[in-house]
């Protein structure tokens, strides 16, 4: 089977290595350009460009998917099949249209829930159970395709988007190399129109931490915001980043919101309280909570904003 793989952040990269390590023969590789990043703003490779490079294979970073030119190319590949893991460009019926058994999608989700850009993200900020990863046929729909396969995890209580990030994009390694392998057999499932969310790209106006609102709601916002944008709030006039956090139980009123009720970094909220454990300072390395306040002044009745 010949594929070509179209992926860029580091979620794809398990997939791109287990489709490798099965032996398929991967006829081109196609990722996002290389970026200005950094203080020195110089150009750095995608994770996928990086890891395609180590494994000899061919690479391809068009701007766009829109010209002849760039369309008559990944026909050329002559690939039987296309897989697609948070690429980043949408592809044209044209190029859907081309491979012989299409295009498939990795998604973060138990589709149709959380359709869109940033699955993982709304998961834990709605406080859902249990997502998973959807293998979906591609069409021109955002994320609207059938499903052949899909396969389901709990969300843990504690866990950030940064762990369930990693989780998933191994359990869509696993999968979409199950899918591969058996995909003579399988069934394609049409999507129900009930259950329908959209998983928006997260905006950064949404990081500030609004410490009248429920303590479950608090702790959601600061793991689902984990590492990225990171949830933030204002202590004596600077910028922190708070990065995991529980809930504890505890009675508090909309008086106290936001007050550190004792050493363990314990914050008020609307109705109970949530505990920080791991935080930033703005130009620091993230920290626990012990170390942070082994460093800082903050002391019992201080007030975050």
């Amino acid at each position: 089977m010949k594929i070509v793989f179209m992926g860029t952040p580091d979620f794809s990269v398990p997939a791109l290595q287990q489709l490798h390590d099965s032996g398929y023969e991967i006829v081109g590789v196609y990722t996002q350009p290389p970026r200005p990043a950094g203080r020195g703003k110089k150009e750095r490779q995608s994770p996928v460009h990086a890891k395609a490079l180590a494994l000899g294979l061919e690479i391809r970073h068009p701007e766009n998917l829109k010209s002849d030119e760039t369309q008559s190319d990944f026909a050329a590949l002559n690939a039987d099949i296309a897989v697609v893991v948070a690429y980043g460009l949408l592809l044209p019926q044209e190029m859907l249209d081309t491979p012989k058994l299409g295009c498939l999608n990795i998604h973060a989700s138990l589709l149709p829930r959380w359709r869109g850009a940033a699955p993982i993200h709304r998961a834990i900020m709605a406080g859902d159970a249990r997502t998973g990863i959807s293998i979906m046929q591609m069409e021109r729909g955002l994320d609207t395709g059938p499903v052949l396969l899909m396969e389901e995890t709990e969300i843990k209580f504690n866990e950030t988007t940064a762990c369930l990030h990693d989780r998933l994009s191994d359990m869509g390694a696993k999968l979409i190399n199950k899918t591969l392998k058996n995909i003579p057999d399988l069934t394609v499932k049409t999507q129900p129109l009930e259950g329908v969310t959209y998983a928006a790209k997260i905006d950064k106006s949404e990081a500030r931490i609004d410490w009248s609102q429920t303590a479950e709601v608090v702790d959601r916002q600061i793991r689902g915001l984990s590492p990225f944008p990171g949830a933030w709030t204002i202590y004596q006039g600077e910028r922190l980043k708070c990065l995991a956090s529980e809930v504890i139980d505890a009675e508090t009123d909309l008086s106290v919101v936001g007050q550190i009720l004792n050493d363990r970094l314990e914050i008020a909220c609307a109705n109970g309280a949530i505990r920080i454990t791991e935080l930033q300072k703005a130009g620091r390395l993230a920290q626990s909570a012990d170390d942070f306040m082994r460093g800082a002044a903050i002391k019992m009745g201080d007030q975050f904003e």
